[in-house]
Protein backbone atom coordinates (compact mmCIF):
# COMPACT_ATOMS: atom_id res chain seq x y z
CA UNK A 1 0.00 0.00 0.00
CA UNK A 2 1.02 3.49 -0.43
CA UNK A 3 -0.26 7.14 0.63
CA UNK A 4 -0.38 9.88 -1.74
CA UNK A 5 -0.58 13.05 -0.42
CA UNK A 6 -1.55 16.07 -3.03
CA UNK A 7 -1.21 20.24 -1.99
CA UNK A 8 -3.04 22.40 -3.44
CA UNK A 9 -2.85 26.27 -3.01
CA UNK A 10 -6.55 27.57 -3.44
CA UNK A 11 -6.97 31.53 -5.22
CA UNK A 12 -8.51 33.59 -2.22
CA UNK A 13 -11.99 33.77 -2.55
CA UNK A 14 -12.51 31.06 -4.66
CA UNK A 15 -12.48 28.04 -1.60
CA UNK A 16 -16.42 27.72 -2.86
CA UNK A 17 -15.87 26.73 -6.40
CA UNK A 18 -12.47 25.20 -5.47
CA UNK A 19 -15.03 22.57 -2.68
CA UNK A 20 -17.86 21.86 -5.03
CA UNK A 21 -15.20 21.08 -8.37
CA UNK A 22 -13.21 18.85 -5.89
CA UNK A 23 -16.44 17.10 -4.68
CA UNK A 24 -16.54 15.74 -8.29
CA UNK A 25 -12.94 14.61 -8.12
CA UNK A 26 -13.61 13.01 -5.10
CA UNK A 27 -16.31 10.95 -6.57
CA UNK A 28 -14.77 10.08 -9.69
CA UNK A 29 -11.68 8.74 -7.47
CA UNK A 30 -13.63 6.11 -5.48
CA UNK A 31 -14.35 4.54 -8.61
CA UNK A 32 -10.16 4.09 -9.30
CA UNK A 33 -9.23 0.73 -8.94
CA UNK A 34 -7.15 0.22 -6.76
CA UNK A 35 -8.32 3.26 -4.63
CA UNK A 36 -8.84 2.31 -0.69
CA UNK A 37 -9.52 5.56 0.98
CA UNK A 38 -8.87 9.37 0.81
CA UNK A 39 -9.70 12.70 2.81
CA UNK A 40 -9.39 16.34 2.07
CA UNK A 41 -8.26 18.24 4.21
CA UNK A 42 -7.32 22.44 4.93
CA UNK A 43 -4.13 24.05 6.96
CA UNK A 44 -6.34 25.76 9.88
CA UNK A 45 -4.08 28.28 9.96
CA UNK A 46 -3.90 29.17 5.95
CA UNK A 47 -7.46 28.32 4.70
CA UNK A 48 -6.21 28.31 1.33
CA UNK A 49 -3.87 25.75 1.51
CA UNK A 50 -5.86 22.38 1.00
CA UNK A 51 -4.41 18.40 0.83
CA UNK A 52 -5.93 14.86 -0.64
CA UNK A 53 -4.73 12.25 1.42
CA UNK A 54 -5.45 9.26 -0.53
CA UNK A 55 -4.37 5.55 -0.19
CA UNK A 56 -3.88 2.71 -2.83
CA UNK A 57 -3.59 -0.66 -2.91
CA UNK A 58 -0.14 0.12 -5.24
CA UNK A 59 2.01 2.40 -6.96
CA UNK A 60 0.60 1.54 -10.03
CA UNK A 61 -3.16 1.76 -8.75
CA UNK A 62 -2.08 5.38 -8.33
CA UNK A 63 -0.23 5.34 -11.57
CA UNK A 64 -3.30 4.25 -13.69
CA UNK A 65 -5.26 6.79 -11.84
CA UNK A 66 -2.98 9.63 -12.41
CA UNK A 67 -2.53 9.64 -15.92
CA UNK A 68 -6.27 8.36 -16.20
CA UNK A 69 -8.94 10.59 -19.03
CA UNK A 70 -11.16 11.01 -15.43
CA UNK A 71 -8.37 12.37 -13.70
CA UNK A 72 -7.09 14.46 -16.22
CA UNK A 73 -11.05 15.82 -16.85
CA UNK A 74 -11.51 16.38 -13.13
CA UNK A 75 -8.32 18.09 -12.71
CA UNK A 76 -9.19 20.39 -15.75
CA UNK A 77 -12.07 21.13 -13.53
CA UNK A 78 -10.23 22.31 -10.61
CA UNK A 79 -7.37 24.41 -12.28
CA UNK A 80 -8.63 27.76 -12.73
CA UNK A 81 -9.08 28.03 -8.93
CA UNK A 82 -5.30 27.13 -7.99
CA UNK A 83 -3.21 29.47 -7.67
CA UNK A 84 0.00 27.05 -8.47
CA UNK A 85 0.28 23.34 -10.01
CA UNK A 86 -0.33 20.87 -7.42
CA UNK A 87 2.36 19.56 -5.58
CA UNK A 88 2.26 15.23 -5.60
CA UNK A 89 4.18 13.06 -3.06
CA UNK A 90 3.80 9.54 -2.65
CA UNK A 91 4.29 8.29 0.90
CA UNK A 92 5.06 4.51 1.80
CA UNK A 93 5.29 3.27 5.19
CA UNK A 94 8.57 2.84 7.24
CA UNK A 95 7.52 -0.47 8.67
CA UNK A 96 4.85 -2.99 8.49
CA UNK A 97 1.81 -2.59 11.23
CA UNK A 98 1.54 -6.40 12.57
Amino acid sequence: MIRVLIERQIVEGLEQPYSQAVTGMMQAIVRAPGFLSGESLRDVNRPQHHFILSAWQSRAAWMRWLHSTERREALDAISPFLEEPERITLLEPLYNRT
